[in-house]
């Protein structure tokens, strides 16, 4: 059975670096080459889950961009803020939004996610949900969510050990979280 992981799980992946370490991965996210990159989409609410988020992806292969603290985004939010956000979406390979109850809240978590299906299409995005509970699924109240394979921790058939994957609740099958980075 597939679990999701807690935001406690996220900080502690976190934690387990220290803060210069932390300052760097949240540095890197945003002013690496975007060309191959993965796309973390999160509520500035969730600011203390990205760097945990970012470990879990960079260690399975992914180039993680964020927009937090990328040095062309202007300081308020404005028409030029959508735009160069619709261009990053763009010009990265992979879409990961990272889910929460604070996601439902954002105003831009929805349409970022709505570009990248645009852009991209289902099988290039994935939900990583995170809660309190490894089976809360209040970051799921949005109906069009169901569409999203997500990423989860769990067993596939025919490998010997757990691991993070892609799964598709749908149709009940997974590829492993690097392969599916990897992907084209």
């Amino acid at each position: 059975m597939p679990v999701f992981v807690t935001q406690r799980e996220l900080r502690s992946f976190a934690a387990q670096k220290t803060l210069n370490e932390q300052q760097t991965i949240r540095k890197s996210a945003s002013e690496r080459p975007l060309e191959g990159a993965t796309f973390l989409s999160h509520s500035t609410k969730d600011d203390d889950l990205v760097v945990g988020a970012t470990i879990v992806l960079e260690n399975h292969g992914a180039k993680v961009y964020t927009d937090k603290v990328d040095p062309e985004m202007p300081p308020y939010t404005t028409e030029k803020t959508a735009s160069l956000l619709k261009t990053r979406i763009r010009q990265t390979k992979r879409f990961v939004l990272l889910a929460s109850k604070n996601s439902k809240e954002s105003r831009w978590v929805p349409w970022e996610l709505g570009v990248a299906d645009g852009y991209k299409g289902i099988p290039k995005i994935a939900l990583f949900p995170s809660a309190d509970d490894p089976n809360d699924m209040t970051w799921a109240s949005w109906e069009y969510l169901g569409l999203y394979p997500r990423i989860v921790w769990g067993e596939i058939k025919d490998r010997p050990n757990p691991l993070w994957m892609v799964w598709d609740h749908k149709t009940n099958t997974a590829t492993p979280l690097r392969g599916w980075l990897a992907g084209p």
